[in-house]
């Protein structure tokens, strides 16, 4: 959903045309009607006067999950040949760069070596092929990660 459809949602779920929120605004009908169909957006100020009006907070006002969706109808768009073409590595480290920094730093021989055993006992107990292995260790590692985010725990500590 566009920041647009968020805006126009709250502003419906309260009851209100775009008349009544330019005026108690102070601004045009115009403006609110820019703001849902995403010609513009509403500053700083207005958009907290937006929340108080809708009885939002700031962060519920601007929360909205283009990103998500955009995200996974890229994923379901894309092929494997053009997935294999990606530097993944590269892509992620821009916003992660611990990515390309870890391969100077980190003996990574031992994490293989284990991780491979791992992969080849999903492979051998599951009947998964070697692609579905990787997948599974993935997940289970995304799940480690989720409870020691949850516990308060460190990832590293």
């Amino acid at each position: 959903m566009s920041l647009g459809n968020h805006l126009f949602d709250a502003r419906k779920k309260k009851g209100m045309s775009q008349e009544e929120v330019a005026e108690k605004l102070g601004i045009s009908r115009q403006t609110v009607s820019k703001w849902e169909t995403d010609e513009s957006l509403p500053d700083i100020r207005q958009s907290k006067r937006l929340a108080v009006l809708y009885g939002l907070s700031l962060d519920e006002l601007v929360e909205f999950d283009i990103d998500v969706k955009e995200i996974q109808e890229v994923i379901d768009r894309t092929s494997e040949q053009v997935s294999d073409k990606i530097d993944w590595t590269k892509a992620w480290s821009k916003k992660y760069p611990v990515l390309t920094r870890y391969q100077k730093e980190v003996e990574t021989t031992c994490y293989k070596t284990e991780l491979d055993k791992l992969l080849r006992d999903l492979e051998k107990k599951y009947g998964y092929n070697e692609l579905d292995s990787f997948l599974v260790l993935k997940d289970i590692l995304a799940s480690v990660w989720k409870e020691r985010q949850n516990s308060g725990k460190s990832c590293c500590g």
